[in-house]
């Protein structure tokens, strides 16, 4: 058998490392997210970048979070964010692939338009995200578009079903999701929104906070826009049919 080349030598060297580099990130993850079980994450990842970039552009921190048990945030806001965020929360592993794969049709027929009409408008790409791929994303990756953090995203996604279940990263979600620039977390909005607490939300308020929750830093300016009346009639209509965990 003729031997290896120092160079074959030398890739088989470094893509074993790499390996092995993935597979201790990997580890790492599962600790975190298994440590998650019983201890409330102090921060996100998204949360930091955003702390950081409030710093740099207005030199002082606008913030407002405070974590409160599930049992503390609102049935009604649980269903709204269910209902507007995603239906099948209760019934998928953490990744729900027709939703993925719709997304993925949609957005090729977007950039085939702009291909065919050169001056148009860049698509706004979708995407099909569950709340489970949400809190993975923004509790402890980056916010960069690439390949291989979206697969990281699934394989995170996976690890927070299989660890903390369904109860549990609704919970962290509620208590760490932007519902406006420096306003994280149902307890927060809700006394940012309508002066009162998460428990005391009641169909309409949760609503229309359910609705903010694809685009907040916009939404915030008009948090009583007709867009933003007209979708939460929508998500009332469906609330009642929400299942929970």
């Amino acid at each position: 058998m003729k031997p290896l080349s120092p160079t074959v030598r030398q890739l088989a060297r470094v893509a074993a490392l790499l390996l092995l580099c993935g597979l201790a990130l990997q580890i790492v993850f599962a600790l975190r997210i298994g440590l998650m079980r019983w201890v409330a994450p102090e921060s996100t990842a998204f949360q930091r970048s955003e702390a950081w970039r409030l710093l740099v552009e207005q030199q002082r921190l606008p913030w407002a979070q405070e974590w409160v048990d599930g049992a503390a945030i609102s049935v009604h806001l649980k269903r709204a964010v269910i209902a507007s965020e995603d239906a099948g929360f209760t019934e998928h592993t953490g990744v729900e692939w027709d939703a993925i794969e719709k997304a993925w049709a949609r957005n090729q027929r977007a950039e085939q338009r702009v291909v065919q009409r050169p001056n148009a408008r860049p698509p706004k790409l979708v995407g099909g995200s569950t709340i489970t791929q949400q809190l993975a994303k923004n509790l402890l990756l980056s916010g960069e578009r690439t390949v291989l953090r979206k697969a990281q995203e699934f394989v995170l996604a996976l690890a927070l079903e299989g660890l903390l279940g369904k109860q549990r990263i609704l919970e962290i979600y509620l208590n760490n999701v932007e519902w406006g620039e420096g306003v994280f977390g149902a307890q927060a909005a809700a006394r940012h929104y309508f002066r009162t607490d998460a428990a005391r939300l009641g169909p309409e308020a949760a609503a229309r906070l359910a609705v903010m929750l694809p685009a907040p830093k916009r939404f915030e300016k008009r948090p009583g826009s007709p867009y933003v009346l007209s979708r939460s009639a929508t998500v009332m209509a469906r609330m009642g049919a929400v299942e929970l965990p």
